[in-house]
């Protein structure tokens, strides 16, 4: 009995978002991970109840792990 092409991919689709939610149940929990978006340089306007948060340091550092991990794979 052969498993169809969209049971498959709904599968897959369950099996990424139990692991993005472990991930995210967890990734408060590690230390260094903590600091990611409280970088210096990170923009954060408080004003009364009011909150503007743009973490470009962090995305500048998260897209060159990101570069460095998929140009190794694409190797």
């Amino acid at each position: 009995m052969e498993i169809s092409f969209w049971a498959k991919t709904i599968l897959i689709i369950g099996v990424i978002l139990i692991i993005i939610g472990l991930i995210m149940m967890y990734l408060p929990k590690i230390p260094i991970l903590q600091r990611l978006g409280r970088l210096p340089g990170d923009i954060i306007v408080k004003k009364g109840n009011v909150t503007f948060c743009f973490p470009w340091v962090t995305c500048i550092i998260i897209s060159i792990i990101l570069t460095i991990i998929f140009s190794i794979f694409r190797r």
